[in-house]
């Protein structure tokens, strides 16, 4: 049952993968499509009408086009599986994109301020133009602006940071024609600077979301973990688990839209290793259903607090413990009836949990019997105390 229902899950994780690619490849050829027409309205309808402003602005909605190829490109290989080379899929190409777009916005952002600052002191560079440059920028403004709210829908649906970029650089191209409305106005009326204050406005703005995207994925190419209350909201998670005694050690970073996360888990001392790993799949089944970004939990299961305890590392595995033990043994007669030991690595001692036949006490008391087999092992080094039962 377990197995399959692995499986499933898997399969449920492949389909929400290719759906999401499916769903940002679309999005970004809508996007596409609409650059490319305004691109060519704008400057056939700037080069009819003598503007200047609406031939670059047409010219950045082709620029546009750039950053859509870019993201039609990352979203394909970002969402390829997980391969030997890259075990933890590929999500991080979309971060590496987004710097990219981030750093294509920045350009963006220069270039209106330049431009900006040289018809500040060109005046007579700002050809008088008609209301066709008007209507043109207003066109674009409604179709970018859409294209953006669209975009931005689903990056939040999503979580791509990398959409939310290509949205910015949508609505980069609606606040330009924006501008160039401005500053047509502003020439028709005779306010020949108030399209270049405008401008100057906007790439301050538009520099600030390249820098916010840019900072927040190198931040995590750098394994930045995940934001203070989604940490907080994790450890309740954690904590409302039956079984689990405590937790620390928690770690978290991003991979593209996933997040990961790493914990240590306290659990009894004498629990069976199915029961520790039954808590510990509880743990990381409760994480993943519920924490939307979280696609893996790794849990540490500890007996004991090792923050707090004497480390066992340097004990002795079983095979050379068990010579040392039949050695100390072998003046019992009985130890020849010993059907299992289990063994309780704690607090830097072990603990030997002994189980005899029930028939074996027909000759011997068993209070007299567990004190031999204790005393005899205190002999062995690391051993802190024998338990005997009986089955």
């Amino acid at each position: 049952m377990s197995a399959g229902h692995h499986h499933h899950h898997e399969l449920d994780e492949v389909d929400e993968t290719s759906e999401r690619y499916k769903q940002i490849r679309n999005v970004t050829l809508v996007g596409s499509v609409v650059d490319l027409g305004l691109g060519v309205l704008k400057i056939f309808v700037g080069w009819l009408s003598h503007s200047q402003a609406l031939v670059a602005d047409g010219i950045h909605s082709l620029s546009d086009l750039f950053t859509d190829f870019m993201v039609l490109w990352a979203a394909k290989h970002a969402h390829a599986d997980a391969d030997e080379a890259h075990p933890y899929g590929h999500g991080r190409i979309e971060t590496i994109t987004t710097i990219a777009l981030g750093l294509a916005l920045f350009i963006v952002a220069f270039g209106i301020a330049w431009e900006a600052v040289e018809r500040l002191y060109l005046p007579e560079s700002l050809l008088v133009p008609t209301y066709w440059a008007i209507l043109a920028a207003f066109v674009s403004v409604v179709f970018k602006e859409a294209i953006y709210r669209y975009t931005m829908w689903a990056a939040k649906k999503y979580r791509s940071t990398m959409l939310r970029a290509n949205a910015w650089h949508s609505r980069s191209d609606a606040v330009s024609s924006i501008v160039v409305m401005i500053g047509v106005g502003g020439a028709m009326a005779g306010l020949t600077y108030l399209d270049a204050v405008a401008a100057f406005v906007v790439a301050v703005m538009i520099g600030k979301i390249a820098w916010e995207l840019v900072w927040h994925s190198v931040q995590e190419i750098l394994d930045a973990g995940l934001e203070e209350e989604r940490v907080l909201e994790i450890e309740k998670l954690i904590m409302q688990v039956d079984g689990v005694l405590q937790m620390h050690m928690l770690r978290t970073r991003r991979l593209g839209p996933d997040a990961l996360v790493d914990v240590h888990v306290l659990v009894g001392s004498h629990l069976s290793i199915s029961e520790g790993h039954h808590i510990a799949e509880k743990v990381r089944y409760k994480v993943v259903s519920e924490v939307e970004e979280v696609t893996d939990v790794m849990v540490h299961i500890d007996p004991e607090d090792d923050e707090l305890v004497a480390p066992c590392r340097d004990l002795p595995l079983r095979s050379s413990l068990m010579q040392d033990l039949k050695q100390s043994w072998h003046a019992i007669p009985q130890s020849n009836a010993v059907e299992g030991v289990t063994l309780h690595y704690l607090n830097g001692m072990i603990e030997v949990d002994l189980i005899l036949p029930l028939s074996i006490l027909t000759d011997v008391d068993h209070g007299e019997l567990s004190r031999r087999f204790n005393d005899a092992a205190l002999a062995v080094k690391n051993v802190r105390c024998v338990r005997v039962l009986y089955k």
